[in-house]
């Protein structure tokens, strides 16, 4: 990439990112190959595993927050390479890669190429992360939300009327980690995400609980936006205990209007989050070098 393009909005995306890392871990398992003592052969595969997931994640990136543009090509094989550090055939896989999820198409002769954006899938994990890994944008935190009210309420209903004694115990479980854990925001994710994802399970429908995946994902980025609440998380404790009582209650409509009262608070803590993020953002940038 040229030199001009690392500008400062990449310094502090990268810093940005290194101190969520945490929530990266709940959005999607790990792709980095880990060094196996079986033998050098299952290293140096490892390793090349290690190096194929860097040069998807880091061109991807690029693209999703805008450093190469819908019809732009990308650089030649060999520049790419060099730009990321990984060798040719690594490239090649990692472009097939993202040709997968949309982003890119590659032809004889014009070489790779960004594809418009209404092509991307913006339901795969990896480029919803991306998506929201850099600078937000109030309508980038109202299509999250859009999107799980499109989800989740209706889970919740379907969750009242169908869901085992076994997985209201499941749940009710996730929530007393939650109130254990409501001044850390760090031990309060993990068992807010299973209180999410097991009222998709809890429906009965494998179809919606296979979206637990893309859950995952937009919860995650839920709560790097909102991990500085100054108030942190215990005032939407209450909100939780509500659409757990109501499906325990087997109440499907009391359920819906728990969840979206739920999401209407959560959003609007991501929307005082973001201001305050854009402010200080805003302020470095004015400061003198």
């Amino acid at each position: 990439m040229p030199a001009e393009l690392l500008d400062s909005r990449e310094k502090e995306n990268h810093s940005y990112n290194m101190n969520n890392k945490k929530y990266e871990k709940l959005a999607r398992t790990t792709r980095l190959g880990r060094q196996s003592s079986a033998g050098a052969s299952v290293g140096f595969q490892s390793f090349n595993n290690s190096m194929h997931a860097a040069a998807v994640e880091q061109i991807g990136s690029w693209i999703v927050q805008g450093r190469f543009l819908p019809g732009e090509v990308l650089p030649s094989a060999d520049d790419s390479s060099d730009m990321i550090g990984v060798s040719r055939s690594v490239l090649r896989e990692a472009i097939k890669v993202l040709a997968g999820k949309g982003l890119v198409e590659s032809r004889p002769k014009t070489g790779t190429r960004v594809r418009p954006r209404s092509d991307w899938n913006f339901l795969d994990p990896d480029v919803l992360s991306w998506r929201y890994s850099g600078a937000i944008n109030p309508s980038d935190a109202r299509a999250l939300f859009e999107l799980r009210r499109a989800i989740e309420p209706m889970s919740a209903a379907l969750a009242a009327q169908r869901a085992t004694p076994e997985q209201i115990a499941e749940l009710n479980a996730a929530l007393m980690e939650m109130e254990q854990h409501c001044d850390d925001n760090d031990r309060f994710a993990e068992p807010d995400l299973v209180f999410h994802q097991t009222i998709l399970r809890m429906t009965g429908n494998e179809l919606i609980g296979s979206l637990a995946a893309l859950i995952e994902t937009a919860l995650t980025m839920s709560f790097r936006l909102s991990n500085d609440n100054p108030e942190g998380q215990r005032p939407s404790l209450p909100l939780h205990r509500d659409v757990a009582v109501r499906i325990a209650a087997r109440d499907a409509s009391g359920a819906r209007e728990a969840l979206l009262v739920l999401l209407d608070h959560a959003e609007e803590d991501v929307r005082r989050a973001v201001e305050r993020r854009n402010l200080r953002r805003k302020g470095s940038e004015q400061r003198p070098l």
